[in-house]
């Protein structure tokens, strides 16, 4: 157990912007910091950092809390555990009665492989300094491929005696359990159940997580063995501490680094890494010749949003650059590509050049993935068809940009490259967004079916996606919360309420289904707006039924109900519907939602565990100027009503003002005045400008506020 009194100088000790800089790339934004979420797909910053709160909070996933609670959600641990790894970081001392074995059994199954896995690489680098064999063996390795001692204790380079027991045995004979040492993959045991060493005569790589801890090790055959070995190279296995796809190597040694660089590189093997280091250059880390994983790429977004993919000029090393190029792009990195001269890898060609002749070599000859992929499909082809495919192939990668601006500014070049018109460019750059949107949507879909993403549909039965919204048969059972609204702040940061500054560092994202400018000026805009902010309120309006004494007649009665399910069930009156799918889901969630006794709309939407929902409530419910408290009118449920009323009707008449304007446009165009369309025409004509007289006697000459 840790006493009170430590428990308070580890938390007054633990700086919380130090301790989120571990993972994420802060930048100042007013008197917090913020940064991409490490909890969740993100790709605008939507993670704060409150140095005067001591705290941190995602305005997307909701996740967040001081020092020891960010550390015990990222590193997946528990209190007293969180408060070892930050003693550890700050250096101070904790005094802790010896655990009883009962306690001990109760340690997690993860904390207990990443106990052994630290024990392993102790004892690998123990045999590396003072075993007769693993410094006549290991370090001359090393020394061979000229790493000075210090390089070799960062990355805690290690070496497994040639005994294929020997470490087993040491492990059992320090108590650890024949379990874990199978399940780390330190060993694999006979049929007749004896424990063999996996990594036995090999020079020891230990893979460090972001944090530090080690996950797993990479061992490599040094003797004679390697002649004719395909597979040099012995990775751990994937356990409940490590899956390769998620782990980069070198992350740990190369994040700060990354972070000041703002910019990573990336190579493929360890001694990439190792060499890069040695000559000066530490923003780099590899993937150990796997294709690139989603995951790792949002490990590195958090960092930096610019990449260098630095390959071999071989046939490999193309084929590598190219396979990440357009998963990199849809993740929203900005990437470059440099290809060293034939015959060296990062490790040659760094141990020959100094760590500014290196950096001046990258900056000269990187290229963007435009320019490497017309170098690498393009030269030298003249076959119609096989030219046709390349560019294609282009083309593809660059509709894989989110930003409108980059996106035009890539056709451009590829139309002076190709001698090709931009509309044409433009064209298969559409069809080839629209395919990928279409391919996500049913990757969804097929994802849904099979249960492996689970998401609640609030869809009313009989209702068509991107159609208006259909009312319930029955009406909510309504609660009663009297007047009262909700504040407007919710005791969050103010900056997390105003719009996000844009960087000028290029950026590109995945395209968005309601990719269009975020600015709240459209009737639909401030529509969505109120039902995400006061969606909840209770309000009282006047609603027509039916009268229960004459079938035939209606009454008017004053019913209580929400806000949102108001405006639900005004959308459902007339044939009307947003010019964004999502603005109906939205509208349509939140009239379910809010049967719900605590539902609270604005909390529920700007948190919604749908990144795109969330990022557009965010959007659109930000103060976009700063007001004094003491200007603010405060809402009441008249006024919200009074506001829900003029937008509705201004909505009414700009979606049949967009008609008519439609159908003139269709009339103007027509070639025969005379024809069954032109008459269609004429009477869909007539019948919206009818409507649009009853709009206009309903709203009369008010001013709408808004």
């Amino acid at each position: 157990m840790i006493d009170r009194q430590t428990i308070e100088r580890i938390k007054d000790a633990a700086d919380i912007v130090d301790v989120v800089s571990e993972f994420v790339s802060l930048k100042k934004s007013g008197a917090n910091y913020r940064g991409l979420c490490p909890f969740h797909n993100d790709h605008t910053p939507s993670f704060y950092v409150s140095p005067a709160r001591r705290s941190c909070h995602c305005f997307v996933c909701g996740e967040g809390g001081d020092s020891v609670g960010f550390i015990m959600k990222h590193e997946q641990l528990g209190y007293l555990d969180a408060l070892r790894w930050l003693a550890n970081r700050y250096h101070i001392e904790i005094e802790e009665k010896e655990l009883t074995e009962e306690q001990k059994k109760e340690q997690s199954e993860r904390e207990a492989m990443f106990i052994i896995n630290e024990w392993a690489a102790k004892y690998f680098q123990d045999i590396l300094e003072n075993d007769i064999d693993g410094r006549a063996i290991g370090r001359q390795y090393f020394r061979q491929r000229g790493l000075r001692d210090d390089i070799i204790e960062r990355f805690r380079l290690g070496f497994c005696l040639t005994d294929r027991h020997a470490m087993s045995k040491a492990a059992l004979a320090k108590g650890y359990q024949k379990e874990y040492l199978l399940k780390t993959g330190l060993c694999y045991a006979k049929d007749n159940g004896t424990l063999i060493d996996r990594f036995s005569g090999r020079a020891i790589f230990p893979w460090m997580g972001i944090s530090g801890k080690v996950v797993a090790f990479g061992g490599r055959v040094l003797d004679s063995r390697t002649k004719g070995v395909e597979q040099k190279y012995v990775n751990s296995p994937d356990s409940d501490i490590y899956h390769k796809d998620r782990e980069l190597y070198g992350i740990f040694q190369a994040k700060k680094a990354i972070g000041k660089e703002d910019c990573v590189y990336m190579v493929e093997g360890y001694t990439d890494v190792i060499s890069m280091h040695q000559c000066g250059i530490e923003n780099v880390v590899a993937n150990s010749g796997t294709a690139l994983s989603r995951h790792q790429i949002h490990m590195l977004h958090r960092l930096t949003s610019n990449i260098v993919l630095l390959y071999d000029g071989d046939a490999a090393g193309i084929k590598a650059a190219l396979r990440g190029t357009d998963m990199l792009l849809e993740e929203g990195m900005n990437v470059k590509v440099m290809l060293l001269p034939d015959g060296d890898d990062p490790d040659s060609f760094a141990k020959k050049h100094s760590a500014e002749e290196f950096k001046a070599y990258i900056d000269e000859h990187q290229t963007d993935f435009i320019e490497f992929k017309i170098k690498v499909l393009l030269d030298n082809v003249t076959d119609p068809i096989k030219r046709s495919e390349a560019i294609s192939s282009i083309i593809k990668s660059v509709s894989l940009i989110g930003d409108i601006i980059t996106r035009a500014t890539c056709i451009q070049l590829c139309a002076s490259r190709f001698g090709i018109s931009e509309q044409i460019l433009t064209q298969k750059m559409n069809e080839e967004i629209r395919a990928y949107r279409e391919e996500k949507r049913k990757e969804e879909e097929r994802q849904r079916r099979m249960g492996n993403t689970p998401k609640q549909d609030y869809t009313p039965t009989g209702q068509q996606p991107g159609q208006p919204p259909l009312p319930p048969t029955t009406p909510p059972p309504y609660y009663d919360e009297g007047d009262s609204i909700p504040p407007a702040d919710y005791d969050l940061p103010e900056e997390a309420f105003s719009k996000p500054q844009q960087s000028t560092t290029t950026t590109t994202a995945t395209p968005q289904p309601h990719s269009k400018p975020r600015k709240i000026e459209t009737v639909e805009d401030l529509i969505m707006r109120l039902v995400i902010k006061y969606g909840n309120v209770m309000i009282k309006a006047p609603m027509t039924k039916e009268d229960p004494e004459d079938k035939e007649k209606t009454v008017v009665e004053i019913v209580s109900l929400p806000l949102a399910y108001y405006v639900y069930l005004d959308m459902s009156n007339d044939p009307l519907s947003f010019s964004l799918p999502i603005y109906h889901d939205i509208l349509n969630e939140a009239a379910t939602r809010s049967q719900e006794k605590d539902f609270n709309s604005f909390i529920y939407f700007t948190q919604h565990p749908d990144y795109e929902i969330a990022s557009l409530a965010q959007e659109l419910t930000a103060d976009r100027v700063f007001i004094s408290p003491a200007l603010i009118t405060k809402e009441t449920p008249e006024r919200l009503l009074e506001k829900a009323e003029h937008l509705m009707y201004d909505f009414r008449n700009e979606y049949v003002n967009k008609q008519i304007e439609d159908i003139i446009q269709k009339i103007r165009t027509a070639t025969n005045t005379l024809n069954e369309e032109m008459m269609q025409l004429m009477a869909e004509l007539k019948y919206w400008q009818d409507v649009r007289n009853e709009i206009g006697d309903k709203i009369g000459s008010s001013v709408i506020r808004r």
